[in-house]
């Protein structure tokens, strides 16, 4: 398998916020780039894949108390939960970054004074309104019609009044348009026509400390013991902390021998995956912020949209919420990978409910690929001494380039395709028939299937990686499975 370039790959997940246990939205956002990841070292590249924990703020701090626990108490429990996506879900990430780490607080401060260097940070007196779900200073234009964030409708905006540091966003609109006119900054298009509105429409410089004695938990700023290093401005800095920057860190991640931020960052391609809220923080802010820091921007930010249940927004009182670590219970790894890249559109919105997860569960693994799969490897089995000869390479071009275009959606279509061409393939041929009639033609027959088997298999590494060595162990082996690969779900 080849690849256009030999380029470094980076690629990234946002950071989730630890006040609630992981969430399938952000399960979705995990198994997308682990895909890509898994495509590109396929591809040949040398791939640095990096997720994490976002462990300040206010709402941390306020759900730890409400909890009777220590911030770093709590935030510990439920960087462990996320931790247990990595199994879960069978997630191949390099690395897992916590804001709390002391590598990761002297990265925060450190770009903080890269950043005072250029002049772009300055204190003054601020009254404005305050979302607390978003950490973040609201203008009019970011309220509805009832003075409310849209982003969260059920909190009241509050009126604060406190000295802080602001960054200089505004010094920046002429290069973020330039940044964001290059093609492919951005996907889908519609995200960046998005961002590009956003800073056409004028930038105001944004607020970047919090007072330590309203919130004590955050990274201090260097110099200036009164104040704290506002979350986003200390979180969006993980995508280089992570990589060892600002020192060589190199023993991050068992590779000691490489300066992981010069190769993978400076001189590679990066990628930052993220939810269609984050065009502003992740395309916009960070981009300013390396920009003032004179370091690279990002290369691509892919942007994937919500999911709903039953066509509602999840959430605790509705009782809609699907856990991704109950889900990987009940149907297995495998088969949560499968819905969420094939069922759940890679930018837009998607309905997830636990109707429709059965359904395709049962339509398109225990009665598609499962039962083909069985079939023909019981065939095999019975009628063949050996494992035909498999070809060493094949023509998988039209499949990479679903992944170019970061549509698995597609990719997985395209598999599943392909799968339903061999069922149609075996029930016009009857070869179970053919080989008690003509046994040389029905044997030829036979490994046909079990060779396109093979290419399927070899296709879903990306997407259902230990489907993709279970059956190929097995075509090799000449075995049927010994038991279904895919159990029915009544």
């Amino acid at each position: 398998m080849t690849s256009k370039e030999k380029k470094p790959f980076y690629i990234t997940t946002t950071i989730p916020y630890v006040n609630a246990d992981p969430h399938i939205g952000f399960a979705l956002e995990l198994v997308q780039t682990d895909a890509i990841a898994r495509y590109q070292r396929l591809s040949g590249k040398d791939v640095f894949f990096s997720t994490g924990t976002d462990e300040y703020g206010q709402k941390i701090l306020e759900a730890s108390q409400k909890e009777g626990k220590d911030a770093q108490e709590y935030v510990d429990h439920y960087a462990a939960e996320f931790k247990k996506l990595k199994n879960a879900l069978g997630i191949s990430n390099d690395t897992f970054v916590r804001t709390t780490s002391e590598h990761h607080k002297k990265a925060a401060q450190e770009m903080w004074r890269r950043c005072g260097a250029k002049g772009d940070i300055y204190k003054k007196s601020y009254t404005g309104n305050y979302c607390v779900g978003c950490e973040s200073f609201k203008t009019e234009k970011d309220l509805n019609a009832g003075r409310r964030c849209f982003l969260h409708p059920n909190l009241e905006i509050s009126i604060l009044q406190e000295e802080n540091y602001f960054f200089r966003f505004s010094k920046y609109q002429n290069k973020l348009l330039e940044y964001l006119s290059r093609p492919d900054v951005i996907l889908p298009d519609w995200r960046k026509e998005e961002a590009i509105a956003f800073v056409k429409s004028g930038l105001e410089d944004f607020s970047i400390s919090r007072e330590k004695k309203r919130l004590g938990w955050g990274v201090p700023v260097p110099d200036d013991a009164d104040q704290v290093i506002y979350v986003w401005f200390d979180a969006l800095t993980n995508y280089i902390s992570t990589l060892g920057w600002p020192a060589d860190a190199k023993a991050l991640a068992g590779r000691p021998e490489e300066n992981l931020f010069e190769k993978f960052w400076q001189k590679g391609e990066v990628v930052q995956m993220a939810g269609k809220d984050q065009v502003r923080f992740q395309s916009i802010m960070w981009q300013a912020m390396l920009m003032s820091a004179d370091i690279k921007n990002t290369d691509k930010v892919v942007y994937h949209g919500f999911i709903t249940s039953g066509g509602q927004k999840m959430s605790k009182s509705l009782g809609n919420v699907i856990n991704p670590l109950d889900l990987a219970k009940e149907y297995g790894t495998e088969a949560v990978r499968y819905f969420l890249l094939r069922h759940v559109h890679p930018f837009e919105d998607s309905d997830v409910t636990p109707e429709n997860i059965k359904e395709a569960y049962n339509a398109n693994l225990a009665n598609g690929l499962g039962n083909l799969a069985s079939r023909i490897l019981t065939l095999s089995e019975k009628y063949l001494d050996k494992c035909p000869e498999i070809p060493e390479k094949s023509d998988f071009t039209e499949y990479f380039e679903f992944f170019e275009k970061f549509d698995i959606k597609q990719a997985a279509d395209y598999v599943w395709n392909e799968i339903g061409e061999l069922d149609k393939f075996i029930q016009k041929t009857e070869p179970f028939k053919v080989v008690k009639i003509d046994e040389k033609k029905g044997k030829e027959l036979i490994s046909s299937t079990v060779l396109h088997l093979y290419r399927i298999a070899r296709m879903l590494n990306p997407i259902m990686p230990e489907t993709n060595i279970m059956l190929k162990k097995l075509i090799k082996e000449n075995k049927k499975p010994e038991k279904p690969l895919f159990l029915r779900k009544d």
